[in-house]
């Protein structure tokens, strides 16, 4: 299987913090079994090139609002713009194969909002969340969805 590639934004460095150590563990599983993929990791910026996606992807993002409560009096994100922009661009939506999400869960509905309307605005799976800078067991929970998500497109 080919390496998962991972597009992500991430703010605070939780988002990247998450994105390392699964990184590393796709390593160690890959070790273990060389049918199981590594990552392919690049983090999406306020600087970034904007370029034709041409495989597969997964967006990783977290949640940030400045305004509304993206339920009943819509929503203002915050700080994440970049990320929709990006795919966004030119076709880049039609390699897009799932969204994972990140946040605080005492937001409650909040939590992973921007994930959730990226995953609907572009017609994609919300594939996984975690919190904050996740801990071990999300990052096997994620790995497998994201290992499951690519099968089956695969197989499509």
């Amino acid at each position: 299987m080919q390496p998962l590639r991972i597009l992500f934004i991430s703010i605070e460095g939780n988002t990247r913090n998450f994105v390392t150590n699964l990184t590393a563990y796709a390593a160690q599983q890959h070790a273990t079994d060389p049918s199981l993929p590594t990552i392919d990791a690049l983090e999406i910026s306020e600087v970034s090139d904007f370029v034709d996606e041409t495989q597969p992807y997964f967006c990783f993002v977290p949640t940030y609002l400045n305004g509304g409560n993206g339920i009943d009096n819509g929503v203002k994100e915050l700080m994440t713009n970049v990320m929709g922009e990006y795919i966004a661009y030119n076709h880049n939506a039609q390699q897009l194969i799932g969204v994972v999400g990140s946040g605080n869960r005492n937001f409650n509905e909040q939590y992973c909002l921007t994930a959730k309307r990226y995953a609907a605005q572009f017609n994609a799976p919300f594939v996984a969340n975690y919190e904050l800078r996740g801990v071990p067991r999300d990052e096997t929970r994620v790995y497998d969805a994201l290992v499951a998500r690519a099968r089956e497109v695969a197989q499509a």
